[in-house]
C-alpha cells in the first residue's frame, strides 16, 4: 500500500466505526483494514488511546468547529453569545444529521475526560480568541462551557429539539453573562 498517514489511518478507523455500528474495533482490524502490519500503527499513535482521540478530535473539528466562525461585529459578550449559540446549534445539527455517527463518537468522548479535554481544545481557543484570552490558558473558556453543558454533553440529547431549547440557552446566558 505505500506509506500509510496519520489521517488515512484516522479515516480508515471512522469507517470501520461506522459499518460495525461499534466503536470497540480493534487494532488488528484496522491494520488488516489498510494492509499494514499491527505495529505501523504505532509509528502514528503511540497507543489505542491516542487513536480513538485522534479520531473523536477529527470528527468533532469536521462536524461541528469547522461549521463555525467567530463574529466579527458587536462586543466580546455579544461575540461569545452568537459563538455558542452557533457551538450549541453545530452539535444538535451533528447529532440530527447522523446520529449513529454522533453517538459512536462521543461515546468514546463521554468515558474519557483526558480525551474530550483534548477533543475541546479547539473550542476552547475560539472562545479565548473572542475574549482575548491567552491562546493556551482554556480554564475561563472550559468553565463557560460546563456552564452550557445541557446544549452540549450528549446525556442531554434527547432535549436539544424541544420547542424551549433557545429559551433555555437565552435563561443560562442571562445567568453568566455578567461575569464574562
Amino acid at each position: 500500500m505505500g506509506k500509510t498517514s496519520k489521517q488515512q489511518i484516522i479515516a480508515a478507523a471512522e469507517a470501520l466505526i461506522l459499518a460495525q455500528d461499534n466503536a470497540e474495533i480493534s487494532l488488528a482490524q484496522l491494520s488488516a483494514e489498510l494492509g499494514i502490519t499491527h505495529g505501523a500503527l504505532y509509528k502514528h499513535f503511540p497507543n489505542k488511546q491516542a487513536l480513538w482521540t485522534a479520531v473523536a478530535a477529527a470528527w468533532f473539528q469536521d462536524a461541528i468547529l469547522n461549521r463555525l466562525s467567530i463574529p466579527q461585529r458587536g462586543s466580546r459578550k455579544e461575540q461569545l453569545h452568537a459563538w455558542l449559540w452557533a457551538f450549541v446549534n453545530a452539535k444538535k445539527a451533528a447529532y440530527n444529521s447522523d446520529s449513529k455517527m454522533f453517538t459512536l463518537n462521543t461515546k468514546y468522548i463521554d468515558q474519557n475526560p483526558t480525551a474530550l479535554s483534548q477533543v475541546l481544545q479547539g473550542a476552547y481557543a475560539q472562545m479565548n480568541e473572542i475574549l482575548g484570552l491567552p491562546a493556551d490558558d482554556y480554564d475561563h473558556a472550559e468553565m463557560i462551557l460546563a456552564t452550557f453543558a445541557i446544549f452540549t454533553l450528549p446525556n442531554f440529547k434527547s432535549s436539544w429539539n424541544d420547542a424551549e431549547y433557545a429559551d433555555w440557552f437565552e435563561a443560562i446566558w442571562d445567568l453568566i453573562k455578567g461575569g464574562v
